[in-house]
């Protein structure tokens, strides 16, 4: 099965709850050279709840664009490809490394993980039932004592997957502790497949850093990229291209979502405004915005100084 055509080696993590299309398409006008949806309910698709189709809506300015699946069950995994297929993404994904309770604990994300075998024949189902790539995120183990990515890796790869994306920690570990870098080196070094290392990027010469050390086709960044899709490209924004940025971000969240998208917003506006003086102060008053005209207000104030400058 073919890879995608992926536009650099810098790419959005899936993130639930901020890889929604504005946010994507901000990502990709700053170099993220393949994006993600965040994780799909498999059996959501193949019920038709609105909601979960929903999350699978994009714009052509997000392509190349993966949509991730959850599930369990092969054949709900097949069916919801297969309807995800129609809807014309480059990539589909499948994720095994989700590590939240209400999806690992019923058996999907890492969940699967406890079981490379039934990973394997996950994998399968959706690869036999699509033509478009397919490519698998996990986690390097459920545990510290069941680290079996040398056993999972190659299931994947018998099971006909295009890419792997390889998160440096356990399920256990959620997000705490520090990224094995040394076991993705691993897996990149023995795979048959594209490696995309992700796990505690959190500049731009970090991504660079891991590409240049681990052997990984790519790397993934996730939580660094909240506030600052900067981190794709190396720049370093003034005060006058962080206010423009965040009013496109604006403009993009009220097309897509009306009204309702500045309290979706909130979450992004907390994470843009840091390193001078006051920022508390800007980000406080951003985050009770009840409109976009007040946000929009507040951000032509910084722009003009009203809070602090940044500090040296």
């Amino acid at each position: 099965m073919d890879t995608p055509d992926i536009a650099g080696r810098l790419i959005l993590a899936p993130m639930a709850g901020f890889t929604d299309s504005p946010y994507r398409r901000i990502a990709r006008r700053h170099g993220a050279a393949m994006v993600y949806t965040e994780l799909v309910s498999a059996e959501g698709i193949v019920r038709g709840n609105r909601k979960t189709l929903d999350l699978m809506r994009f714009h052509p300015e997000e392509r190349p664009i993966a949509i991730q699946l959850f599930g369990k069950e092969a054949d709900v995994m097949a069916e919801a490809a297969r309807r995800v297929e129609r809807l014309g993404p480059d990539l589909i994904d499948i994720n095994m490394g989700c590590s939240a309770p209400r999806v690992c604990s019923g058996g999907s994300g890492a969940g699967l993980l406890q079981n490379p075998a039934f990973a394997g024949e996950i994998a399968a189902a959706v690869t036999g039932a699509v033509r478009l790539p397919v490519s698998v995120k996990i986690r390097i183990g459920w545990d510290e004592s069941t680290k079996n990515y040398l056993e999972l890796v190659p299931r994947l790869e018998d099971a006909g997957v295009s890419l792997i994306a390889v998160h440096g920690r356990t399920r256990a570990q959620k997000y705490t502790g520090s990224a094995d870098w040394e076991a993705i080196a691993a897996i990149a070094a023995v795979s048959k497949l594209p490696i995309i290392g992700n796990g505690d990027i959190r500049s731009h010469r970090d991504a660079l850093d891991r590409l240049t050390t681990s052997g990984c086709a790519a790397v993934m960044i996730g939580r660094a990229a909240v506030g600052n899709p900067w981190i794709f490209n190396g720049a370093a924004p003034t005060a006058s291209e962080l206010a423009e940025e965040v009013r496109t971000h604006l403009r993009l969240m009220s097309g897509f979502y009306g009204e309702r998208g500045i309290v979706l917003m909130r979450k992004h506006l907390a994470r843009y405004f840091h390193g001078f003086r006051n920022a508390a102060r800007l980000r406080g008053a951003l985050v009770r915005s009840s409109s976009f005209d007040e946000a929009i207000d507040l951000i032509g104030r910084f722009e003009n100084g009203e809070f602090d400058s940044p500090e040296d």
